[in-house]
């Protein structure tokens, strides 16, 4: 009973990652959300959870709709998606420290598009802060998610 208890924990932890992050919504650490981001990322294409796309979709909706950006992150997602579709091209599976560099570029120019939204210094700064801000905190949250949840 313990062991399927357990077994089942594993089996939703990257759901409740997303959700966690999703939820803990702060206006300057995690605006709208955005650090869901980084579970959704490393789920859906460095270790691959099943049924995770369809709740990556969601929840990149969910995070449109917390920021008001009219599913950009959706739509930046489902392009993702279909890029990594190429897997002769691209192997995120083996990529080094977690992915960072795919990541890095998916939400870079992520950022860097959605900065074109109000340009101002102000959204410019933004941008750049939680383009830092995420990139920084990618490698330490993928790693806890690997030590929390080992391959099967």
């Amino acid at each position: 009973m313990i062991r399927n208890f357990f077994f089942f924990l594993r089996k939703i932890s990257p759901f409740l990652a997303v959700i966690i992050l999703w939820r803990l919504q702060l206006h300057w650490w995690n605006p709208a959300g955005i650090l869901a981001i980084i579970p959704i990322f490393f789920f859906s294409f460095v270790r691959v959870v099943d049924w995770m796309p369809l709740f990556s979709i969601l929840f990149c909706f969910l995070i449109d709709y917390n920021g008001d950006t009219k599913l950009f992150w959706t739509c930046c997602y489902l392009i993702a998606y279909a890029i990594n579709g190429f897997q002769y091209f691209i192997d995120l599976h083996r990529a080094d420290k977690n992915a960072i560099v795919p990541f890095v570029i998916f939400f870079g120019a992520s950022c860097f598009i959605l900065m074109f939204a109000d340009l101002s210094w102000t959204t410019v700064g933004r941008a750049l802060w939680l383009f830092i801000w995420v990139s920084v905190l990618y490698v330490p949250f993928t790693n806890l998610l690997t030590k929390v949840l080992p391959h099967d």
